[in-house]
């Protein structure tokens, strides 16, 4: 291989991480607003065909289970576009990110911490590791394979709350 080829091969993995982690990052925005006008083709095509959704370990296998092929997949965030909403509130915030490209795969690791307060009013903290593997499908890449693993989750009595931020100096 000349130096201009290995540049350009490494030129096109940084590309394909970035296209991943927009990806990702959409999905995300898409899932902090679930309800009845959420574009759910849009968020259906963050996914291969043949995609895999799932949930893994005792708590997220229970609760959600897997799913396979968009239409399944589309089946399963459906549920969720409701009116009244499912979630009043939700927010889902990724760190310690991995992200491998070659070729047409790739694989990205993430923490994921969410944050919910529900239509009943009662919230959550959940925390979960995502392990996706991606394709280069149909001019872009998608997810094919989404497990989220629980880490941990328990109740919280609420996010936000209109009591004055303390910060030195001010009453």
């Amino acid at each position: 291989m000349t130096e201009t080829s290995v540049l350009l091969e490494r030129l096109r993995g940084f590309e394909s991480q970035q296209a991943i982690r927009v990806c990702i990052n959409r999905y995300m925005a898409l899932c902090d607003t679930l309800d009845a006008h959420t574009p759910l083709e849009e968020l259906v095509g963050l996914f291969t065909r043949e995609a895999v959704w799932e949930g893994k370990g005792a708590r997220y296998a229970a609760s959600f289970g897997g799913y396979q092929g968009r239409e399944a997949i589309r089946s399963l965030f459906a549920g969720y576009m409701k009116t009244p909403a499912h979630f009043a509130l939700n927010v889902h915030f990724l760190t310690s990110e991995v992200i491998e490209a070659t070729g047409d795969h790739g694989q990205g690791s993430w923490v994921m911490l969410q944050t919910s307060t529900f239509n009943d009013g009662t919230s959550h903290l959940n925390a979960a590791r995502l392990t996706v593997r991606f394709a280069f499908e149909e001019g872009q890449w998608r997810m094919a394979h989404f497990q989220t693993c629980n880490l941990f989750s328990r109740p919280v009595s609420a996010w936000n709350d209109d009591a004055p931020l303390p910060v030195p100096g001010h009453n």
